[in-house]
């Protein structure tokens, strides 16, 4: 059973998730600080290499499982064009100016 996006705790990752289902460059980049960064299963990536490969050119997909950490961690079912579907949990860390400086996901 999944989580409905609207309902997610925290609106910054709430926002985030509606941007990458949307396919939303211009959404989702607005939602990063300047020099925010990201590690996929421990490894520090590019933001913008990574997320055009696993999110934008290859129809990313977020369905929501469950949430903790106020919403700040996700367990989520992701799915892309390239991958097909995976069990995954992101984490984010959210600025006091609302934007996401970084974010870390990997297999759950």
């Amino acid at each position: 059973m999944s989580i409905q996006v609207n309902r997610l705790a925290d609106p910054v990752v709430r926002d985030f998730v509606v941007a990458v289902n949307a396919h939303d460059t211009g959404a989702f980049n607005a939602l990063l600080t300047p020099g925010a960064t990201m590690a996929d299963d421990g490894s520090d990536r590019d933001i913008a290499d990574w997320t055009d490969r696993e999110i934008f050119s290859s129809n990313g997909h977020m369905d929501i499982e469950s949430e903790s950490d106020g919403g700040r961690t996700l367990l989520v079912t992701f799915r892309n064009d390239t991958w097909g579907e995976m069990r995954t949990k992101w984490h984010f860390t959210v600025d006091g100016a609302g934007k996401i400086s970084r974010f870390e996901t990997g297999q759950a």
